[in-house]
């Protein structure tokens, strides 16, 4: 214990005698190798299995696999180097696991672009990672035509959702362009279509790559503000991978007598977000699944056809995205027999969502959390629960948690405070930010999350919320994520998000952004039923009725967005 505070040190580890049987508390890091080593495996072993489908066409790992070395051999031919930052800008399509592959393979650092950015959040991440090339979705092109006067690219590959898919590719394609409309002009002299690249030799010259040679830039912090690229190393990277497969491999074997039983991740999340990318893209090659790549997941209607015509054994998602399938009238009609697990991370699962699903499927969420800075796995409940436990779960095998307060004193079980995390998953550092690295790392090797937890006896950690936004009224700390966990219980709203507004009185007023799902519904019957469940303080002074809320694309609310479109009106 500590003499300070009392508290338990991390290096007791109370977590570890509640790990399933099968799970070491520890991985060799050393022994991980890098993620280029991980794709030539699952290419070689599984050469033959669907890796990944789009818009109903599936190709095999070979497939992916020789696509990544044409891509990787064009880079080499036109002169770029290990080392080098490819940017890659595009939604959940067959043309987005390919690229990866090639930049990972030819030992090029590969920057993660939101395909919805504007061209001046374009021009900020190119320009901070020095990004040399950039390939780009044809949907968004005309985003980088904008920016491009203020970017300094050498190369701009141009991308379409039909590409890797062969004549049913072209149908897709003229559907976007023509049909749906989805892809503007744009005018880009000098670029070259993927398509044309992956057609060309895939005769890549061999490059040796180390696990601490850079595998990703990761920007993140773009809700809080300016974002910062997390350098994450193969060796990170690849810890996750086998930190995951350790945890959950187990609760993953076969049925008895199935030898060539094929896992489905359901890929909603985007692959640009560090959970997807990670989750449902590296540790699917490590286990030879299958990636079911949903490119336009806020087309509810679209994604529940698609389930429906699909087998389904791995689920992921964020409480948003849960929320809005299990409220969908057709989603009793999906096949979920096969379901072993529904991950979720990415922000806090809500109670009322996580009954909803699985009344709707009959298996539980677990939910896990990370960071970009931990790329992403730091903590998952166990496979095999039952039910939604409303923790994080527990740390992964060598990882420790620390809950601590603004002096650095470890808390007490039970006490809230900021969740720290050290184990090899944990960033290099912010790229080229060494003021920002160490604002977040402790002397003792700690990543600071800014997330505010508490730690069972057990291990369990719980989230309260994030330390930027508690709402101080009169004194007193009210948490939004427990505010909205008891608006999203109440039957007539479909989602809430809590903000503090300056309060003349209490400093600060905790109000509440509404959406319904029963027009009836009234602010005066919701604070009311929120008086059952809540402190008096704690209670929404003003409850705000809106027809959606900000998110980003992945589905995570946007408080910041709130904030600001309230000060923009006063």
């Amino acid at each position: 214990m500590n003499a300070m505070t009392g508290a338990p040190k991390p290096e007791q580890r109370p977590w570890l005698a509640h790990y399933p049987q099968a799970v070491p508390p520890q991985i060799d890091a050393d022994k991980v190798g890098t993620l280029a080593d991980l794709i030539r495996t699952a290419c070689t072993t599984y050469a033959d299995r669907p890796a990944f489908e789009s818009f109903g066409k599936t190709i095999s790992f070979a497939e992916t696999g020789r696509a990544g070395q044409a891509f990787a051999t064009w880079l080499q031919a036109k002169g770029f180097k290990k080392g080098d930052r490819i940017a890659l800008m595009m939604p959940n399509i067959l043309a987005y696991p390919a690229t990866i592959f090639g930049a990972l393979l030819g030992g090029f650092t590969v920057v993660n672009v939101n395909p919805l950015y504007t061209a001046r959040e374009l021009t900020h991440q190119i320009n901070d990672s020095g990004a040399r090339a950039l390939v780009v979705i044809e949907n968004f092109a005309h985003v980088v035509e904008e920016a491009r006067p203020n970017m300094k690219l050498e190369a701009i590959v141009v991308a379409t959702a039909g590409d890797l898919m062969g004549f049913k590719g072209t149908i897709v394609n003229f559907v976007a362009r023509k049909v749906k409309k989805v892809v503007k002009p744009f005018n880009l002299p000098g670029s070259v279509s993927l398509k044309s690249i992956l057609a060309g030799p895939a005769a890549m010259t061999p490059v040796t790559v180390t696990p601490d040679d850079i595998a990703f830039l990761q920007y993140t912090g773009g809700t809080t503000g300016v974002a910062k690229g997390a350098t994450l190393s193969h060796r990170n990277v690849a810890s996750n991978v086998e930190q995951a497969n350790l945890w959950l491999g187990w609760a993953l074997e076969p049925p008895l007598g199935k030898t060539d039983y094929q896992h489905v991740m359901v890929t909603a999340l985007p692959l640009y977000h560090i959970f997807a990318l990670t989750c449902c893209c590296m540790f699917m090659l490590r286990i030879g699944a299958k990636g079911l790549l949903i490119a336009n997941p806020r087309d509810i209607a679209g994604f529940v056809k698609t389930l429906k015509a699909s087998r389904i054994t791995l689920f992921s998602g964020v409480n948003t995205l849960y929320n809005a399938l299990a409220s969908h009238p057709e989603i009793k009609d999906v096949d979920f027999s096969e379901m072993r697990f529904a991950v979720a991370g990415g922000m806090a699962t809500q109670a009322a969502v996580a009954k909803r699903w699985k009344d709707v499927t009959g298996k539980p969420i677990v939910e896990g959390y990370g960071l970009s800075e931990t790329s992403p796995v730091a903590s998952i409940n166990r496979p095999d629960t039952a039910e939604f436990t409303g923790t994080i779960g527990f740390p992964l095998p060598s990882t420790d948690f620390a809950i601590r307060d603004a002096e650095g004193n470890d808390m007490p079980f039970g006490e809230p405070g900021e969740i720290c995390i050290r184990g090899p998953q944990v960033m290099v550092g912010y790229w080229n930010r060494p003021d920002e690295t160490a604002k977040v790392m402790t002397e003792d090797g700690f990543f600071r999350s800014g997330d505010v937890g508490v730690m069972l006896p057990n291990g369990e950690v719980r989230i309260v919320d994030r330390m930027k936004d508690m709402v101080l009224v009169s004194g007193f700390n009210v948490y939004p994520n427990e505010v909205e966990d008891v608006l999203a219980s109440h039957p007539g709203v479909l989602e809430a998000a809590v903000i503090g507004l300056p309060d003349e009185h209490s400093g600060e007023a905790v109000t509440a952004f509404v959406v319904k799902r029963d027009e009836a519904l009234t602010a005066d019957a919701l604070r009311a039923f929120c008086k059952e469940g809540l402190t008096g303080y704690k209670v929404p002074k003003q409850i705000v009725f809106r027809e959606s809320l900000p998110k980003t694309n992945v589905g995570k609310v946007l408080r910041r967005a709130l904030r600001e479109e309230v000060a923009g009106k006063g």
